[in-house]
């Protein structure tokens, strides 16, 4: 097996901006209003957090297997060491649906966000997309956004974690005064705050909760990049998680600070309710437009870390000959997956072209593709939990690991089950339709990638397996422990 000659270069703050910064996209700007009007206050915190839960559940199964298997793909490797090349590819396929919808989005995000600081700069109409006007100067900032973010990537991981703090270190600033604000907030007398509860409280909270795998999507980034982190594998995992803590605590934060600030009117006609709720918290026009920055900064965290775990799992991927063997080549000077990043890039620049309204059908449809990768690395750890339990080495131990596993995999079809038909939240037919075109467009490559390569894809994911058990004896050495300490 061809060695991978990514650089260890992600150090603690990196590791958490990179996920904290894949979670925090744009949603937390444009959608808290909607939270607030469906379930109440206190109803979307709840729903945030129950959603949360399950998330850290899910977390904690990434959590053991990317300590015992720091490997680039993550989760590609997980449930080919459990369950199988197919499976493998299955899970792979469908979080890179997830990966490849979140970064053509942003691509659309960003023009939408931008006419909120200028005001009718939509000019030279296009066409319609299903009801969206396109314009060429809402294209051209898409365009524009999506080189930007390519470039950076390609430049080498150095350069795209260094543009990941940035962001995120900004977005947190404007979030801790929207909480200050809040807390602050002095209504007037009779003001008429968001309830508690809406009338139809359990709904409102399950049309939340819908929205949870796309708000928590991107802690996976982590098992992406891992063979590039320079930690202890036990701080790998340990990061994992406290990433995705306080993802959970911010979206929790937020829902709080818009349902404090606004009413129930002002939180229904809100076009962004988050930016109007910092508006009215620190009574001025600019403190509303500071936190629509942050928003523009938090796309482009979210933009900038798909593409790093997008692009890493594409690599995986190819040199698993999965796919083209082209998309498996690093540059020669910035060691990065360039042709991977470059095919994410040309998608996103794309995007624009396509409208909002398909890209949010794009979202919405890989959000159910999200969650069966979630459950099968669940699955992956129970059955290595089941098959392995004395001979694989796992330097972090879930403690009740297979009441975890369970748990975990009860969390994610209960979270799929949202999507189905019957459900409130059910995906439209149009949702389903391009759901289905992508699982179509993955059994035909993977049909011509066994047939070109009959084979190699085994034989490689074993060898990749065999090297793992390899490092993982290595490791158990210099750490000093015996090898029976994984017996329990």
């Amino acid at each position: 097996m061809s060695q991978i000659q990514f650089r260890k270069s992600l150090k603690t703050s990196d590791v958490i901006a990179l996920a904290f910064g894949a979670m925090i996209g744009w949603g937390w700007v444009v959608l808290a209003g909607g939270w607030v009007q469906s379930a109440g206050l206190i109803g979307a915190i709840l729903a945030i957090f129950l959603g949360g839960l399950a998330m850290l559940f899910i977390g904690l199964t990434y959590a053991e297997l990317a300590a015992s298997m720091p490997v680039t793909g993550g989760e590609h490797t997980y449930t080919h060491r459990a369950m199988g090349i197919h499976i493998s590819f299955l899970c792979s396929w469908c979080m890179l649906f997830g990966y490849l919808a979140v970064v053509a989005f942003e691509a659309v995000a960003l023009p939408t966000v931008v006419e909120y600081l200028i005001p009718n700069y939509n000019q030279g109409y296009l066409y319609n997309v299903a009801g969206w006007d396109v314009y060429a100067t809402w294209v051209l900032v898409g365009i524009i956004g999506s080189i930007l973010v390519t470039w950076l990537n390609i430049r080498g991981i150095e350069v795209s974690s260094w543009f990941q703090k940035l962001t995120v270190f900004g977005i947190l600033s404007v979030g801790i005064m929207l909480f200050i604000g809040a807390l602050l907030f002095n209504p007037e007398a009779g003001f008429d705050r968001v309830p508690t509860f809406t009338e139809n409280k359990w709904s409102g909270i399950m049309s939340v909760m819908i929205m949870i795998p796309f708000l928590f999507v991107g802690f996976d980034i982590i098992p992406q990049a891992a063979e590039e982190i320079d930690l202890t594998r036990p701080k790998i995992a340990l990061y994992l998680m406290i990433s995705l803590i306080i993802a959970v605590v911010w979206y929790m934060g937020v829902a709080w600070s818009v349902g404090s600030v606004l009413d129930m009117t002002q939180a229904t006609e809100s076009k962004l309710a988050t930016a109007d709720a910092m508006t009215l918290a620190w009574n001025g026009k600019w403190a509303g437009t500071l936190l629509v920055i942050a928003g523009i900064l938090g796309i482009l965290s979210s933009w900038n870390a798909f593409l790093i775990g997008g692009s890493r799992l594409i690599y995986a991927m190819s040199k698993s000959y999965m796919l083209p063997a082209f998309l498996g080549k690093l540059h020669p000077k910035y060691n990065t997956p360039a042709t991977a990043i470059l095919l994410l890039g040309s998608l996103a620049t794309l995007a624009p072209l396509f409208g909002r309204k398909m890209l949010v059908w794009l979202v919405n449809a890989s959000g159910f593709g999200v969650i069966i990768a979630y459950m099968l690395v669940a699955l992956a750890f129970l059955v290595l939990r089941i098959k392995e339990p004395t001979s694989m080495v796992r330097p972090i131990i879930i403690p009740l690991g297979q009441t975890v596993g369970v748990i975990a995999v009860i969390c994610a079809i209960a979270m799929a089950s949202l999507y189905l038909p019957g459900s409130a939240s059910a995906l439209t037919p149009m949702e389903w339709a391009i759901f289905a075109g992508w699982m179509v467009l993955g059994v035909v490559l993977y049909i011509y990638a066994l047939n070109k390569f009959p084979g190699k894809s085994q034989a490689f994911m074993d060898e990749e397996i065999h090297a793992v058990k390899t490092k993982n004896q290595q490791w158990l050495k210099e750490q000093g422990i015996p090898s029976r300490a994984f017996e329990k």
